[in-house]
């Protein structure tokens, strides 16, 4: 799946400790929820979507501590 603000490849994040998170532009943020939802991904999304400096509203969904960062991103890499 293409980041709609970098045109780069969605890409799972791990760093912290409080498990993995994806952040994406708020226009992508039902697309993605379907996808996790088909394939049973647990998951919830910050409650605050972010615009910085004039640009998109960017959001976050984590996946918790126990969330695979590596399944989800093999289904990111699924969808063109």
């Amino acid at each position: 799946m293409t980041d709609a603000t970098t045109k780069n490849p969605l890409r799972v994040s791990t760093i912290g400790t409080a498990g993995p998170f994806i952040r994406l532009a708020f226009t992508q943020l039902d697309e993605v929820r379907q996808l996790l939802d088909r394939h049973g991904i647990r998951y919830w999304v910050r409650e605050n979507a972010i615009s910085l400096d004039g640009g998109p509203e960017m959001i976050v969904v984590k996946l918790g501590r126990e969330g695979n960062a590596a399944a989800v991103q093999a289904i990111l890499d699924s969808v063109d």
